[in-house]
């Protein structure tokens, strides 16, 4: 008896150390791993969002099978007419790369249920099987990233409006699915599956990124998403895979990366983020889109100028801050023109001014109404995005400053030290997207 005792004492042990986390008093302890790609993954400052699938043959958005009640027998005819001839995953990231973009997060599978990848766990419902491309286009994505040095990251889905296990929540309700045959087991099993399939088939991967608890959100009980055994199953197959969740709310254990939709950190314009304290502890990511919506809209064309894109990049770094910025790919697997256009001005900027960004954290001053600081080392970049005067006080009494210059050229910058801080008083009046004025903090 003792020693069955002892040896299921040392099966427990031996299980915790293969999951590579553990919760002690209650809070997850990342590892050693899982810390430094938190590092990383600050620094890499700018990432691209690919909200793709068969949902892009109505040119509607993502949402449209819910929106337009779709019956999901009908849905899931549509992928046998998905082919994407002009899918070139090189062309993609090189486009990337040109723009200064370190990261994707592909949706590998979104609320319709389709899988964008060489799913078995699938049952037949996946870009390989159902449509005549037949082509893995996450795998070849994985074959481009490496090439290119850009990190791959994938979205998940954590609600199905094509599974009929799926535990109905708030949305796909007029979808004409049957309600007797949800089952959580059989569909945890089915996401863990595939879970397991994403992170042992494509390399390695940066982050797992969910969506969708919200469906449940407003149920009379609280709904056990089971989170922290599945979020386990991904730090046991990759203990450098970060775990975000959109579920706009506070962290939950196991949660590597706080996620803030349509928002910066500390912001609720959109109205996703009303209940969110700013974690200090893990990275902050700020996603938005790039026109207005997430996936291919063939009568979207509102698309953010480069200044806009730029500045909400800035604005994102100022708040310690990655920008994860969506493009919504064309059914025929091409990007969008305009999408392309603005790739291409964003990389001229990041070329000249992306050493104030990448690596960086938030700086010495706090976000004003005029910019945002970050720093790295003892350099502050001061970014000044919108401004109207040629002297700006920077509040840093107890600091000492030396060496100020403009950025893009090195023109000095006069640096007048005030009791309560330091006047700048630039060469002229700022018009740049933004002025960067480089200080020594000594």
């Amino acid at each position: 008896m003792k020693n069955r005792l002892f040896l299921n004492v040392i099966i427990t042990l031996t299980l915790l150390i293969n999951c590579q986390w553990s919760i002690v008093n209650g809070q997850y302890r990342p590892t050693a791993e899982n810390l430094k790609a938190r590092s990383e993954f600050q620094d890499k400052k700018l990432g691209i969002f690919l909200h793709w699938g068969v949902y892009a043959m109505m040119g509607q958005g993502e949402w449209v099978m819910n929106n337009r009640n779709i019956n999901y027998e009908e849905y899931a005819k549509m992928p046998a007419g998905f082919y994407p001839a002009k899918f070139d995953a090189e062309a993609w990231v090189k486009a990337f790369k040109d723009a200064g973009v370190n990261y994707i997060t592909f949706t590998s599978r979104h609320h319709d249920g389709f899988s964008m990848f060489n799913s078995k766990a699938s049952e037949g419902y996946n870009i390989v099987e159902a449509t005549p491309f037949k082509r893995d286009v996450i795998k070849e994505l994985a074959d481009a990233c490496a090439k290119y040095g850009i990190t791959l990251n994938f979205y998940y889905s954590h609600l199905d409006w094509h599974r009929l296990d799926y535990p109905l929540g708030n949305t796909g309700r007029q979808l004409g699915r049957p309600t007797d045959q949800q089952n959580w087991k059989s569909y945890y099993k089915f996401m863990n599956d595939q879970l397991t399939e994403l992170l042992t088939q494509y390399g390695p991967i940066g982050a797992i990124w969910f969506d969708g608890v919200w469906d449940h959100a407003s149920d009379a009980e609280p709904y056990d998403w089971q989170l922290e055994e599945q979020y386990a199953l991904i730090h046991k197959l990759q203990p450098a895979c970060l775990v975000g969740n959109n579920h706009h709310k506070n962290l939950n254990p196991g949660e590597d990366i706080q996620i803030f939709e349509r928002d910066l950190p500390g912001q609720n314009s959109a109205g996703f983020s009303g209940d969110m304290q700013v974690s200090n502890e893990v990275p902050l990511e700020s996603c938005q889109t790039m026109s207005d919506v997430w996936g291919y809209n063939i009568t979207d064309m509102h698309f953010k100028s480069t200044k806009e894109l730029v500045q909400m990049l800035v604005h994102a770094a100022g708040l310690n801050a990655n920008l994860l910025m969506n493009i919504g790919p064309q059914p025929d697997g091409q990007l969008p023109a305009e999408s392309l256009k603005r790739l291409k001005e964003i990389g001229e900027w990041t070329r000249q001014y992306g050493e104030t960004i990448y690596g960086t954290r938030g700086g010495l001053v706090t976000p004003r109404d005029w910019g945002v600081t970050t720093q790295k080392g003892n350099k502050l970049y001061v970014h000044i995005l919108k401004w109207q005067d040629r002297g700006l006080f920077l509040p840093l009494a107890g600091h000492k400053l030396s060496q100020a210059k403009l950025f893009r050229d090195g023109t000095p910058v006069k640096l007048v030290k005030a009791q309560t801080g330091y006047l700048l008083e630039l060469p002229e009046v700022p018009t740049d997207i933004d002025t960067i004025v480089e200080l020594i903090v000594d």
